[in-house]
Parts: C-alpha cells; structure tokens; sequence
C-alpha cells in the first residue's frame, strides 16, 4: 500500500492545497513554495511513482503535511476521489495546476488534451471553491509571440473544450497547422488564458480567484529537450532582456503570491515571467516580423 502523508480526522479549518503535475520541475517548484500556505498539500501525477517522490522530499525537507496523489485528469474516477479526498481533509484554499506536457514529448492530440483536462480540472473543483479560495494554471508564451489575430471562429472553439467533438473540432478549422506540437501548444494556452478569464466570473460569485502564469524559457530539464528541436528557443533567450533562462522557483514564487492573501483582489488576469521576452519581441519588432521568426524555427 502506498504511503500517504496527511492530518488524520482533520478539522474543518485545515486549510487544503493542491498541486498537480509535481512529477516535472515546475510542479515540483510550486509544492515548494506553497508549503507555507496550507495546511496539507496534496501533491498530484499521473505517476505514482513520482507523485510519492515529491510528498517524500516536503516531508523530509519541510515537515509539512503532503499527501501523494495518483491522478490522470481524464479520469472521472480520478477527480471524483480528488474532490472527495480535499473535502476529507478540510476546506480548499489553494490550487496550482502545472500538469503540462513538453511539446518535444507528446503528439498534437495529446497536447489539445491538456486545453480539455485544464476546464476539467476547474469545473470540478468549482463546486469546493469559497471565500478565499484561489487557483492559478499555468500557460506558455506562445500566443503572446505571435503576431497573427487568431480566427474567431477557432475562439469560438477553444471557448467550448469540454464539448466531447472538441478536438475534432480545432483540427477541422485549423488543418496540418495543429499536427506541429508547438503550433498546437500555443493554441493550447491561447486557450487557457482564456478559460481562466471565463472562470474568473464564474468563481467570483463566491469570492473565490483564479489566474493563469506565463512562464518564458524556464531552465528545466525538458527545456533542454525542446532547444535541441526548436532552435527559436535559443533565440528568445538572447533576444531577452534579462540575457538569461529562468529558473523554477522563480516562476513558482510568482503562483505562490497569486495564490497567497496579499494577492485578494488578482483575478481573471494573466502573470508573464518571462524576462521581458514578450516585451521585447514586441518594442524591437514593430512589424511583428521578429515574432513571426521566432514561432517558426
């Protein structure tokens, strides 16, 4: 049996985080950071293995409460038993959501998948949020690269991700654009920035937030893998202000304050930690050519 870290008959007051993806190193980063926050953390991957790993290292290096949580999110099984562990354990204050694939480690059909498990993800934790709760999803920069208005129509689309002829969908309009992982990345988070724009209403309605945060070229090992296919990342690099990558903690420090008290009133807005990469692609490039250039390498 797999062990598990948690306060046992918790009161009501235990105050409850959850952090997914914590098997990749920005998942990992923000279990750090939010140790401080909550009560417990329960720490989710769809690899036990490695979600028993991370609740281990809290454990040891903080003293914290963390509990391992095996969750694939297109499992309905898997946020049922989500929802009711969280309200076992006490009352939901905090959720960072950076269970994200690698564009250079999945195909274009799983990564439209991430737009459909984020909206899951939301609609069922919605039902646990109240005054005080907040939530943060991660993105990528690639819609704020890119120089081109997006096709309303396929808006429209994004906008409807847990209809189940979704995926479908997106590939029908958009065509061989999506077979490109990357491509099909930045519309991905187009769409997530839109979704926490739509659920920011939504939560609210009973005081609760949520944001999204941008990370740029963040220095991980899975960033390592993508230079090597997408030479347009050793691109922004240079062409960043700040003349370097960023690292883990510092994208993580960010999901910590927008999920923390001194943040009450940040909601439906998105958090850009990129070293000024956006900002100088759009200053240095007026025509938008610099953009362009960098999405197509």
């Amino acid at each position: 049996m797999a062990a598990c870290w948690s306060r046992e008959n918790a009161p009501r007051d235990v105050t409850v985080g959850v952090v997914t993806g914590v098997g990749r190193a920005l998942g990992a980063a923000c279990a750090r950071q939010l140790v401080d926050h909550v009560d417990t953390l329960l720490l989710t991957d769809p690899d036990p293995h490695a979600a028993m790993a991370a609740a281990r290292e809290l454990v040891e290096d903080a003293d914290v409460a963390a509990e391992p949580f095996t969750l694939d999110l297109a499992d309905d099984d898997g946020l049922a038993r989500l929802t009711e562990r969280i309200t076992e354990l006490g009352t939901l204050r905090g959720v960072a959501h950076a269970d994200f694939r690698s564009p250079s480690l999945a195909d274009s059909r799983q990564i439209l998948g991430e737009l459909v498990a984020a909206a899951r993800l939301t609609e069922a934790l919605r039902p646990l949020a109240d005054n005080g709760t907040a939530m943060v999803v991660l993105a990528a920069m690639g819609p704020l690269l890119d120089p081109n208005a997006p096709d309303p129509a396929a808006l429209a689309i994004l906008d409807d991700p847990l209809n189940p002829e979704f995926p479908d969908r997106i590939r029908e309009l958009l065509g061989p654009v999506l077979d490109e992982p990357a491509r099909a990345h930045t519309w991905i988070s187009r769409g997530v920035h839109r979704l926490v724009r739509r659920e920011s209403v939504r939560l609210g309605a009973v005081g609760a937030r949520i944001c999204s945060v941008t990370p740029g070229i963040i220095d991980t090992p899975l960033i390592q893998l993508e230079a090597a296919e997408y030479p347009g990342i050793d691109r922004i690099v240079q062409r960043t202000p700040l003349r370097r990558k960023g690292y883990a903690e510092e994208v993580a420090a960010v999901v910590a304050f927008a999920l923390s008290e001194q943040a009450s009133f940040l909601n439906g807005t998105d958090l850009l930690v990129d070293g000024g990469a956006c900002a100088a692609a759009a200053v240095g490039e007026p025509n938008g050519a610099g953009r362009a250039q960098v999405l197509a390498s």
